[in-house]
């Protein structure tokens, strides 16, 4: 059975004594029912991640162990511009799209949207998409959680990428193609009426592409994550990982100095 891995948000330290979150206290011991004592990993997000092992009592402190500097990111710098659609359908794409490797999701106001965020509404749905990030990060391994934040316009989702990255807002029967060879890419996905001839020309006022996906017309939950696995494909991401020249370095082990609290 593969080490339960939970996120942590503050700095971890090797040899530290570390006294879990509630809502991570209650994951291990309440859902996974993990015994006394068992290994769990942990990463707080500024990379690599940390062997750890359970206390005595859900209570009890947890001792953090050695650090390995593993990461799993995506050779691609992605990012995932979506513009608002129902709480389910945006749970989903933000949770796949950490899956597949984007580094950033853009929430996007549009036109032909049928939910509206603003004030404390938006903040409280970031936070939550924040949080679906994070878990998704703890099931398939990745040790740095994908950034989830707002912007209105295309420009400002352009300006929250790499400058040098390639740029596509998807369109039905699009005859533009995504780029193959690039570091780095930005996707642009409408809403479920998909966006606006004005919205396409702001676009590519932007620096957008605008881009097709082949001759289906695609749901928006699918069309953004097709359009990422499809980018990783292109880049060789997705090819099965090549073994090592050489045997990876072992744990970086704990000092001898007595564990501090954090």
């Amino acid at each position: 059975m593969p080490v339960p891995r939970f996120f942590v948000d503050r700095p971890l330290a090797c040899g530290a004594l570390l006294q879990l979150p509630d809502a991570v206290a209650h994951h291990a011991w309440r859902v996974l029912r993990l015994a006394p004592g068992a290994p769990v990993t942990l990463f707080d997000g500024r990379g690599g991640e940390y062997e750890a092992t359970l206390g005595d009592t859900r209570h009890a402190p947890v001792r953090v162990g050695s650090h390995r500097a593993v990461e799993r990111e995506s050779l691609l710098d992605l990012t995932l511009v979506q513009s608002l659609v129902a709480t389910e359908k945006l749970d989903w794409i933000v949770e796949k799209a950490t899956e597949l490797g984007a580094a950033r999701v853009l929430l996007l106001p549009a036109a032909r949207s049928v939910v509206r965020l603003a004030g404390e509404r938006l903040e409280r749905r970031l936070a939550h998409l924040a949080g679906v990030a994070r878990a998704a990060c703890e099931q398939c391994g990745r040790n740095r959680v994908p950034a989830v934040q707002a912007v209105e316009s295309f420009a400002a989702a352009a300006a929250a990428a790499p400058a040098d990255a390639w740029r596509g807002v998807l369109a039905p029967e699009a005859r533009g193609a995504l780029a193959a060879g690039t570091r780095a890419a930005v996707v642009a996905v409408g809403p479920e009426g998909g966006f606006t001839p004005a919205e396409l020309q702001a676009a590519q006022q932007a620096g957008f592409a605008v881009t097709g996906l082949g001759p289906r017309v695609l749901r928006t939950e699918t069309a953004g994550l097709a359009a990422l696995a499809a980018l990783a494909a292109l880049q060789g991401d997705l090819a099965p990982a090549s073994p090592p020249a050489s045997p990876p370095a072992p744990p970086a082990a704990c000092s001898a100095a007595p564990p501090q609290d954090v």
